[in-house]
């Protein structure tokens, strides 16, 4: 393992950034996201969850595809350039890690996204452990391990330093490029450190959720419960859910005009909106329950049945933070247990 003093991270991003464009965790205002980083910029490595997750770097959350314009009474359609460089992520998290997972089953199935494709074969992602795991984290229910989490290296935070530890061929050629900041050692403080997580994350009130009943096989079962129609009333149909979500990947393509030619682009849509998917005959799904029930059904049924038995949630506990309704997923989960349905 290599490690490098906190002190001299200020200067490792902009050595990196000066090599590669890099996306760190940035407080801004209230709350704290990833966004580019700049000479100057401050890293806030210590928030344990940005307020939407990073997979808008791989999956924005508007981008546009192409053009067309007019020139000499003939059309003219431009592609937008796929990403063609590499860049660094530093300091996702295990959950949001565990997330592109999710979005790979959907956009690197065919036909391929190749907009999506581009950026993950170009992305390096520096995996943070979770030094003090959240009570509204339940990240090892689905089988994530926030001490020893996925990406192309992993770092722990132990005291003022942290210790690095690569995990794919891309995570050895980063450390290989930053050597000149590292040093040799931290290998017992990584393993305390590991120890420390797990224990942390037995206690935590979610840790304990039970997935049974929830399957791919499910679908008669839970579609038909009545239990819907009590769990959606206080939804307010904000969409904050989807938003905040690392899994979610409804998107909307729409057209705007420039004055001199029109420009698509695609940008997050959200299942719990009334508009999603209208057409000319209207909405498939009329009701907000029959929306709400959408949501959970999916990522706990319709996704797993489709793709090996893996659910589209990951336990980040964004949706329990943010939910202006507390009804999370959480609460769905827990209210079908009670009811053993």
């Amino acid at each position: 393992m290599k490690k490098i003093k906190k002190e001299n991270l200020d200067e490792l991003f902009s050595f990196i950034s000066g090599k590669n464009e890099l996306y760190v965790p940035v407080k801004i205002g209230a709350g704290t996201n990833f966004a580019l980083y700049e000479e100057g910029t401050k890293a806030d490595l210590d928030t344990l969850k940005t307020v939407k997750s990073p997979k808008d770097i791989f999956f924005p959350q508007s981008e546009t595809l192409y053009t067309c314009t007019k020139e000499e009474g003939k059309m003219k359609i431009t592609a937008e350039e796929l990403k063609s460089h590499d860049f660094v992520v530093f300091g996702m998290r295990g959950c949001d890690v565990a997330g592109l997972e999710v979005l790979d089953k959907v956009f690197l199935s065919e036909p391929i996204d190749t907009f999506y494709a581009a950026r993950r074969d170009h992305g390096v992602i520096v995996t943070a452990a979770c030094s003090f795991p959240e009570e509204s984290c339940f990240c090892s229910v689905f089988g994530i391990d926030a001490a020893n989490p996925l990406g192309d290296a992993v770092y722990y935070m132990v005291g003022d330093e942290l210790i690095f530890d690569a995990k794919t061929e891309k995570g050895e050629k980063f450390l290989e490029l930053i050597g000149e900041f590292l040093i040799d050692g931290g290998d017992k403080e990584a393993e305390y450190e590991k120890a420390k997580i797990k224990e942390i994350i037995k206690k935590l009130p979610y840790s304990n959720l039970s997935l049974s009943g929830w399957n791919g096989d499910a679908t008669d079962e839970k579609f038909n419960s009545p239990l819907w129609e009590d769990l959606y009333k206080g939804c307010l149909a904000c969409g904050t859910c989807t938003f905040s979500c690392p899994t979610c990947q409804c998107y909307d393509i729409k057209d705007y005009t420039t004055g001199n030619g029109v420009m698509r682009y695609r940008c997050w849509d959200s299942c719990m909106y009334s508009d999603f998917t209208m057409m000319a005959h209207g909405n498939n799904r009329t009701s907000q329950m029959q929306r709400f029930r959408q949501r959970f059904m999916h990522k706990l049924v319709y996704f797993p049945a489709n793709n090996d038995g893996k659910y589209s949630c990951v336990g980040c506990g964004r949706c329990v933070d943010k939910c202006p309704s507390a009804l999370n997923i959480v609460k769905v989960i827990k209210a079908f247990g009670k009811e053993g349905k």
